[in-house]
């Protein structure tokens, strides 16, 4: 694909010439570096409206510094479990190289890059109906090398986050399957179990299921994203204006997303923080919530369903840390649970009643067979147990008719960042 690309865009010296484009609308010029997949120029721009959300432009020229940030963000971190080892059997230096090698193409959204006089087409290469390689998701899950030569055409060249994963179409659909780290490998199953609870609340969410291989959990679920719609995460979001020093990050991104026209924000932010809080959620970044739009129309559909809870239910810590409250960390808007839930406008819609087996559900699933070899008994039941006791308290703090809705600016996440592992 690198050589099409190459001789496509005629430029000997690693100097590409794309289009940036927006399934089949015509974005921008751009032209790249083929060793690092920087954006070296923006070129004329055709529909400035189509630009991705949170990139601007100034006196008719885009901000090529945004643009690059919002790229860059397209590839895998170098960060992530295995992509070092990856890197070696893939015999490339920068994880941005692939980015090039699939056309910046993901399952997330319908943006793409058009090498110069190519002729390509988005229905010629999306991923949404066409099929695509399992070369890069076999080796960025442990496998070496093959003797014939690598297809570069997939989703997984574009997929963030820290934890081992891939796509996979699986019966038709495409899918996400994504592993959990050491010691307890416990996400996939947290995964599922966040499902269950939103199931009981009524909350818009991602179905989760659990699959072992080589005695490992991995969770897996459909892509919500569809060929016409595209996920747009919070971090986005909040880069369409500027935050004033004296308003909070939580009511910046409200007014960023209101300002957008996304519907429903402040009650999604209400049963969002609230799941969090049950599953003492340590990683709801920016980037693993947002809004989702028709990426024809440019229509704002409203919030995406809840997805991405894995880093929950003391996932990394031993038993005396997971009860320590101090050691519970939260993101996005406040440091700690606690004071993330004094953001929250409402606790009308929380039907306590429909979480009364939430102990039972969790014993359930930890105790498959399968995950003995990860999470003891003890440690099923501190889980469970410190669960029923943050549903608890929440129902008593949803209970005082008089509470007092105290919002600080203070104890605010400093840095938008996944949790490294």
């Amino acid at each position: 694909m690198s050589e099409t690309n190459k001789s496509a865009a005629g430029e000997p010296d690693g100097i590409l010439k794309f289009t940036l484009m927006h399934r089949c609308t015509a974005v921008a010029e751009l032209i790249l570096d083929e060793e690092t997949g920087f954006i070296l120029k923006t070129g004329n721009v055709f529909s400035p409206e189509h630009l991705p959300v949170g990139v601007s432009m100034k006196k008719g020229i885009t901000d090529r510094a945004a643009l690059n940030a919002w790229w860059m963000d397209r590839s895998i971190p170098s960060s992530r479990s295995g992509v070092r080892e990856a890197m070696e059997t893939l015999q490339i230096e920068d994880t941005r190289e692939l980015l090039i090698r699939c056309f910046g193409l993901s399952l997330s959204d319908q943006y793409w890059i058009c090498p110069e006089n190519s002729g390509l087409t988005w229905e010629k290469v999306n991923f949404f109906d066409n099929d695509f390689s399992d070369d890069i998701g076999d080796v960025l899950f442990g496998a070496g090398r093959k003797a014939d030569p690598l297809d570069f055409s997939s989703p997984d060249n574009t997929s963030d986050g820290n934890l081992k994963k891939r796509w996979k179409i699986i019966n038709g659909k495409r899918c996400l399957v994504k592993g959990g780290s050491n010691p307890y490998r416990q996400q996939p199953l947290n995964e599922v179990i966040a499902s269950e609870i939103m199931k009981r609340l009524e909350i818009p969410h991602v179905l989760y299921r659990v699959i072992w291989n080589k005695g490992a959990p991995y969770s897996v679920c459909e892509d919500f994203v569809s060929g016409s719609t595209e996920l747009v995460p919070a971090w986005r979001i909040i880069q369409t204006q500027k935050q004033p020093n004296n308003k909070s990050l939580y009511q910046h991104f409200i007014d960023c997303a209101e300002t957008l026209g996304i519907p429903g924000v402040r009650a999604f932010l209400d049963r969002m923080i609230v799941l969090d809080y049950i599953i003492a959620n340590e990683d709801r970044h920016l980037n693993n919530f947002g809004a989702v739009r028709n990426a024809e129309t440019l229509e704002w559909i409203g919030m995406a369903p809840v997805y991405d809870s894995g880093s929950s239910l003391g996932y990394d810590k031993s038993i005396p840390m997971m009860r320590d409250d101090s050691e519970v960390v939260c993101k996005p808007f406040k440091k700690h649970h606690e004071e993330q839930l004094k953001l929250v406008s409402s606790f009308d819609w929380i039907d306590f009643s429909a979480l009364s087996d939430v102990r039972k559900m969790i014993t359930d699933i930890l105790s498959d067979e399968k995950a003995k070899d990860y999470l003891e008994e003890r440690r099923i039941h501190a889980i469970a147990e410190l669960t029923e006791r943050r549903i608890r308290n929440l129902e008593m703090l949803a209970s005082e008719k008089e509470r007092k809705q105290v919002v600080s600016t203070d104890d605010e996440v400093e840095k938008d960042i996944a949790a490294t592992y």
